[in-house]
């Protein structure tokens, strides 16, 4: 069973960075919005772990709206 790796885990997190505010560079909110929800579910879909994205998905939250 896999776990989330919640540890800094990417090379160049800086560039991964910039390349995210490049990827939404030039849209308005709303194709913002579509862009992440798309790579949110592509991401998904390359982990593959139901578990994980479980885990993911709480701990994004947890700061947001605890307990909602």
């Amino acid at each position: 069973m896999a776990t989330l790796n919640t540890e800094p885990n990417l090379e160049s997190p800086d560039d991964v960075y910039e390349q995210l505010i490049s990827t939404h560079r030039g849209l308005d909110d709303a194709q913002s919005a579509m862009v992440n929800a798309k790579l949110i579910l592509l991401l998904a879909n390359h982990i593959g772990d139901a578990e994980v994205l479980a885990a993911a998905m709480a701990a994004a939250r947890a700061d947001v709206a605890p307990d909602a």
